[in-house]
Formats: C-alpha cells, sequence, structure tokens
C-alpha cells in the first residue's frame, strides 16, 4: 500500500515517531509545509502526525480540511505529548479533535514523547514556566497534578518505538 507519513514537529519528537513509522512501513515522509505543495492522490494511505498542544493536535485543522477528498483513503492521525501512555487524559483529548463523522474516517493514536526545553521557542517555554508556577501555587493539588509538575519542570524523554505497533497494525488491516 503506497503510504506517506506527514507531520509536524516543534522539538523533534513527532518527526522521530513519523520516521520510524515510514521506515517501518516503507512510506514516503514530509513534513507538513512539504506535504502541502505535494499531490497526495497516488498515496492509498496517509498518515498525520502532531504534536499536543493544550489537549489539541497542532496543525490537525489542514488535515481534517482534506478527509473529504480523501475518501477511498485509509486515513491515520497521531499525535505525541508529553503524558505517559496509560494516562486517562489523553483518549478524550485524542476525541475532541475529531467530530463524529470525522472519527468513522479516521484512525487516531496517542505515542507519548516527552519535553525538549532546549528546543522549545521561547513563547512556548514561558506558557509551560507559567503553568508550572500556577500548579506549584496551587493548595490541594491532586495526585496527577503533583505527577505533572515532577514531569514538566525539565526536559524528559519517553518515546519509545514500540508505541508506533498499533499505528502499524492498523495501516495493515
Amino acid at each position: 500500500m503506497k503510504t506517506i507519513v506527514i507531520y509536524h514537529s516543534q522539538t523533534g519528537f513527532t518527526k522521530r515517531y513519523a520516521q520510524w513509522i515510514s521506515e517501518a512501513a516503507g512510506a514516503d515522509c514530509l513534513e507538513l509545509s512539504a506535504a502541502k505543495k505535494k499531490n497526495l492522490s497516488g498515496y492509498e494511505a496517509i498518515i498525520f502526525g502532531g504534536w499536543a498542544c493544550g489537549g489539541s493536535i497542532s496543525k490537525i485543522s489542514w488535515f481534517k480540511s482534506n478527509i473529504d477528498k480523501w475518501t477511498n483513503k485509509k486515513l491515520i492521525a497521531f499525535c505525541v505529548g508529553g503524558s505517559p501512555i496509560d494516562s486517562p487524559e489523553v483518549e478524550p483529548a485524542l476525541k475532541r479533535n475529531f467530530n463524529e463523522l470525522e472519527l468513522k474516517k479516521v484512525n487516531i493514536f496517542y505515542c507519548p514523547g516527552g519535553f525538549n526545553y532546549e528546543k522549545m521557542p521561547a513563547s512556548s517555554k514561558l506558557m509551560m514556566k507559567m503553568f508550572i508556577k500556577m500548579l506549584k501555587a496551587k493548595k490541594e493539588k491532586s495526585e496527577t497534578e503533583q505527577e505533572m509538575i515532577k514531569m514538566i519542570s525539565s526536559s524528559y524523554d519517553i518515546s519509545d518505538k514500540k508505541y508506533i505497533e498499533p499505528i502499524l497494525q492498523c495501516l495493515k488491516k
């Protein structure tokens, strides 16, 4: 099946997953800006990856705006974020990015990545520092909030090739 993996990455985690998926699937791999200029009609499967940004998938609007013209293609979207794979917030957040009709056409997945403060733009670093400060200032923190403070206070990497397996299985179906 002729496949393309298109991604939008800010600090490298989404790019890493896109490359892993494309290598394992024998697919082409393009950054979103290059993919926008390419005719995708020759592909049977289109995989889009973006990073988690406040519960949304970055640049998902581009992918969603093309769903109706990709009617006979296998469509997969994945999101890379800083939460562990078993975080209860992941699935509801993923589903909020699509309406019911879109969810019938698109298979969605989550891949844990991490935080890389060294590669973040200054505006994102500032936003994260403000968010951490707000969480720390909260008097009665939940266990989840306490864990979040520990995780996002510094750079970390929880990405692993094993998380692409469900995507590859979906592609084979």
